[in-house]
Order: C-alpha cells, then structure tokens, then sequence
C-alpha cells in the first residue's frame, strides 16, 4: 500500500509512517545484535571480539547501501509527492541496475582486500582469522544486503513502511534461529555467525524485490517508460553520493577508532564491541526517523507544502527525544545487566568493565544526537547536500581527532569522551542549518 505524505496533520501522518520504521530497526538491530551475543555466549570472547573487531569495515559496505537507499528514497518520493509516476518509475529501475552493478564490484573488490582491512585495524593475531573469515563471508552477501535496503527505501518514499517490517521481522527471527543453530549446536564459530547473516539476508532481499515489483504495477501509468536513463541516474547521484560519501567517512573514522581500540588487546576489543552495538542501535533508531523525515520532507517539497516540512521537524523531535529518554534510562540505569547478554562466565572483568565506561559517558548525550539526525533529515530532504555534509563531517573529524589525543591521557576511556564533543559541536550546526531556512533556499523557494 502506498501512502501520501502531503496530506492530513503531520504529527499523525509521520507517526503512522515512522512507526513501521522504528520496528523494523528494532528487528534489523537485533539480529546484529544477536551476531554478537550468541558468538560471546557460545564462542568465547575472542569470538566476540574477531565479530567487533571486522565490524567497521561491514559498517562501510552498509554505508553504501543505506547511501543508495537515501539518494534513491528522496528522488522517488519527490516525483510520488508531484504525481509524475512514470518518472518515478524510471528513477527506481535506474537505481536497481546501477546499483546491482556496483554492488557486485564491490563485492569482488571486498574479497580481495579483506584481510589487508584486518591488518590495517592492527587486529590481534588470537582473532585475526576469525575476523578475516567473518568479514569474507559478509562481503559476499553484500548484493542481498544492497539490494535489500535500496528496495526499504523506496518502499518508504512510496509511503509504504510496513512492508518492508514484516520482511526485517521475518528475517531477524529467522537470523537469530540459524545463529543459534550453527553456533550452539552446529559448533561452527564465528563462521557460524556469518552465514546465518548471508542466508537471512538473501532470503529478505529476494521476497522484497518481489513484493515491489507487484507494488509498482499497482501504479497506473500510461505508455511506456524508460528502464534506465543516465539524467535520472545524475539526479540520484547528486543525493545518493553526498550520502554514501557520509556514511562511508563514518564508517572510515569508525575504522580509525576500531585500530586504536584493538590496540588495547581482545579484552577492551570485546566490551567495546558488546557497547558499539547497543550504541549503534540507538542512533540507527534516530537515522531511520531521519530517514523517515526525509521522505516527509521530499514529497511535500515536492507537492510544494513546504510549510508541512517544519511541522514534520516538530514531529520528529517529540518522537527523537522520547526514544532518546528510553535508550538512556536503559543504557545509563542497567549498563551491567545489558552487557552481560554479550558475555559468558569466561569474559574478563575488563572486558566488562569497558562496555560500562563506554555507555556512562555516551549515552547521557542521546538527547542531543537526535535533534542533528532529525534536522539532517530536513536538509537531505530537501537537497541540501552541502550543508548535510558539513554537519557530518565536523562531528566525524572532531571524533577521531579527539579519540586519539584523549586516548594518550585517558587511554582507552579517552577513546569514549570523543563521541559527546563531536556530537555537540556537530548538532549545533545542523540546527542552525535547519532553522536558517537554507533548506528552503536549495529548492528556489
């Protein structure tokens, strides 16, 4: 079912879009999650640290992924909101075979140099094998993985955020039985892990892509239309680039700190790694309602509502600031009983005692992370590439600078205290951005 965003009162009309989304994080999460628990409760501790350990380097295949999906997303959603079907449609096939073709470069790209990424992480020799294996694994799912998120995407920019959570929902469930499955009673380790992924994974993406074939045909055009057009490919790039871009620098400076912390040996690796992936799953959380914004914003620019647009940014930070609140008094309150899912009767009090510094000084500022991601959400809604990427790239810079300097005094501690001033200083900006109205400016209005 397809839904229009450029009608009825914003608060509802995002709730009702984002809500979906929300779930489906909270699915897709888990299973990422469970990736790392069962490895660290049947496995071992260095098996949750081999799984950490190759975690920014999936990040930076995930990146490309979530930045097609964006750039993909905000076209369709402006053509949808303008009720220029046919284009639209032109947009969405353009992205699929563009996309198909990258992601199979890059997955041929990633096998080759997937162990020159360990060695560049300074990964300890007692989990360099496991990690290589389970990074070698993942890359080669990556074309699932790709095309299952540029199909959420555009799912989402026809209004439609349900389908895509009965598939996550589907897929982490069935994700979190074959983990256990080759882990716990097939024995296989860190491979285990990997495979349960790709087979999940494969599954989602084939059902999706489809469930939105059927999905298209149910958008009534007349004539015929072009199944790949290089202008509609520039337009998408001008969104998706800038995105990728993003989300690939972040998943680079990621790589940075992950080589600073593998510095500290497997023990810091594994809290770290048990607290990144209870981090990650909060700001993916305000990411997706960003996401969410974006597609707001997209149509109802593109149905020229602009003045919806700030009403959806009210919206979006009522819903923000409520999420961030929950994950806090989680995080903050019961950091010990969290961490534990990661650990087993063998994991090291280091190792838990990391986890537990790590979310005492990050998550007090959930609260502020979440007003850059919903005004991100505007400015890349809107086209606003530019300022977008400053906004990131001060928060991504100021991080691993600072992670390095601090870590010199405060060790690995000093590593966490980055995090808070990146985000301060990174909000501020995207705030101002936002309330400059320079959204409104990028689209001649």
């Amino acid at each position: 079912m397809v839904k229009d965003l450029t009608e009825g009162k914003p608060f509802p009309v995002l709730l009702r879009f984002t809500l979906p989304m929300f779930v489906g994080v909270v699915f897709q999460q888990l299973y990422n999650i469970a990736d790392s628990v069962i490895a660290g409760k049947f496995a071992g501790e260095d098996a949750l640290a081999a799984v950490g350990a190759s975690y920014p380097v999936t990040m930076i295949f995930m990146a490309i992924a979530i930045g097609s999906q964006i750039g993909c997303s905000v076209v369709v959603s402006r053509f949808f909101g303008a009720k220029r079907y046919k284009t639209m449609k032109t947009a969405v096939f353009t992205t699929l075979i563009a996309g198909s073709i990258l992601a199979a470069a890059l997955t041929v790209a990633g096998l080759l140099t997937s162990h020159l990424f360990m060695a560049l992480l300074r990964t300890p020799d007692n989990i360099f094998q496991d990690g290589d294996l389970y990074l070698k694994i993942y890359i080669g799912g990556f074309l699932f993985l790709y095309l299952y998120n540029v199909a959420t995407g555009i799912f989402n920019s026809l209004g439609d955020s349900r389908t895509p959570l009965y598939f996550l929902i589907c897929s982490s469930v069935g994700n979190v039985i074959l983990d256990w499955l080759f882990v716990a009673v097939f024995k296989w380790g860190v491979a285990g892990v990997a495979w349960a992924t790709f087979l999940a994974q494969g599954v989602a993406c084939v059902l999706s892509l489809i469930v939105l074939a059927k999905r298209l045909s149910e958008v009534k055009t007349v004539g015929s239309f072009p199944f790949f057009d290089r202008g509609m490919l520039a337009n998408i790039a001008v969104i998706a680039v800038p995105s990728i871009l993003q989300q690939s620098f972040i998943s680079i400076g990621n790589m940075f700190v992950q080589g600073l912390v593998n510095s500290f040996g497997s023990s810091v690796i594994a809290g770290y790694s048990a607290a990144v992936k209870l981090n990650t799953f909060t700001i993916t959380c305000f990411t997706t309602l960003g996401n969410g914004i974006s597609s707001f914003t997209a149509q109802n620019i593109g149905a020229g509502k602009t003045e919806r647009v700030n009403a959806g940014w009210r919206a979006g930070m009522v819903f923000g600031l409520v999420t961030a609140a929950l994950f806090f008094g989680c995080y903050f309150g019961f950091s010990g009983p969290v961490l534990r899912m990661f650990m087993n009767e063998g994991s090291s009090a280091l190792a838990m005692e990391t986890g537990r510094n790590f979310l005492r000084i990050v998550t007090p500022f959930y609260f502020i992370a979440c007003v850059k991601l919903v005004s991100d959400g505007v400015l890349r809604g809107s086209g606003a590439m530019g300022y977008f990427m400053i906004t990131t790239f001060t928060d991504l810079v100021l991080r691993v600078v600072l992670a390095f300097l601090f870590s010199m005094s405060f060790r690995e501690t000093g590593i966490w205290m980055s995090w808070p001033v990146g985000w301060i200083i990174g909000t501020s900006l995207s705030f101002i951005f936002y309330k400059s109205g320079v959204w409104k400016k990028k689209r001649g209005i």
